[in-house]
């Protein structure tokens, strides 16, 4: 009787969760679908018709390739940088070591919000704003992601380093032979939450993009809602073109997640 509460308690959350998706599948199948009238799990005439208005509405598929190429790139540089400084500060020692390193992780207690107008500023100041590497900017770094990796170096032997050292490797060699290849599923962790940062940014797309050339998806959605009426279908077949390729890197990528966040958690 416990494990079928528990299996049923599973069934239930699993539901609660996927049917905002579910919803938002059937919305853009409905013909002129709307969210006034709830939501309609029963579909009488599923069309396409809000796909096809989607890629008339909007170059669909530049908005695509800039958020990914984004997307890629910040994930990219998060992992290099953030594995490199978890390493430094999980390995080298050098003075005021931890105060440094809760220095860095304040900063994930302020807001992007904060940041936004130093940042713009920043960026107009180097003639850098409307282009791509203004929306790469501010995450090429990641304090969230040091401290992730960080958990799950100091959790790799300190033994294996040394034996490592008395071969003659070196911090570098040490650091892409040994350390790199036991902390994958961190890595993975890593790689997966800066793609979903990136490719869900708003805020920031918005204050440094003006030109289409550059919007990112986030931005070509919101250009789907109407000042004064809203083609719900279309803007929910939107949302499901965003949310495809977030779906594919997690489930891809899903067994190395929950080792990441299990072996981290573990001191």
């Amino acid at each position: 009787m416990r494990r079928f509460l528990l299996y049923a308690g599973v069934v239930a959350g699993a539901a609660i969760m996927l049917f905002p998706f579910l919803w938002t599948v059937i919305t853009s199948i409905t013909p002129e679908g709307s969210l006034a009238d709830g939501p309609k799990l029963i579909v009488h005439n599923p069309t396409l018709d809000a796909y096809r208005t989607l890629l008339d509405a909007m170059p669909i598929w530049r908005i695509l390739t800039n958020s990914l190429l984004i997307a890629i790139a910040s994930t990219l540089f998060q992992l290099v940088t953030s594995s490199m400084a978890a390493y430094g500060f999980a390995r080298l020692h050098f003075p005021l070591k931890n105060v440094i390193f809760g220095c860095y992780l304040a900063t994930l207690m302020v807001p992007l919000q904060v940041l936004v107008v130093p940042l713009f500023i920043e960026m107009k100041t180097l003639n850098l704003q409307d282009t791509y590497f203004a929306l790469l900017a501010p995450t090429i770094a990641s304090a969230f992601g040091v401290f992730l990796l960080r958990q799950a170096v100091t959790a790799v032997p300190a033994e294996l380093d040394e034996a490592a050292t008395i071969d003659g490797a070196g911090h570098l060699r040490i650091f892409t032979t040994i350390v790199l290849p036991l902390i994958r599923p961190a890595l993975a962790t890593v790689a997966v939450f800066a793609f979903m940062g990136s490719w869900n940014s708003f805020l920031w797309p918005l204050v440094v993009i003006r030109s289409p050339e550059f919007m990112t998806l986030p931005l070509g959605l919101s250009t789907l809602q109407g000042r004064f009426t809203t083609q719900w279908d279309v803007v929910m077949a939107g949302s499901v073109v965003s949310i495809v390729p977030i779906a594919v890197v997690y489930l891809l990528a899903q067994r190395h997640i929950i080792a990441g966040v299990a072996h981290t958690g573990i001191k």
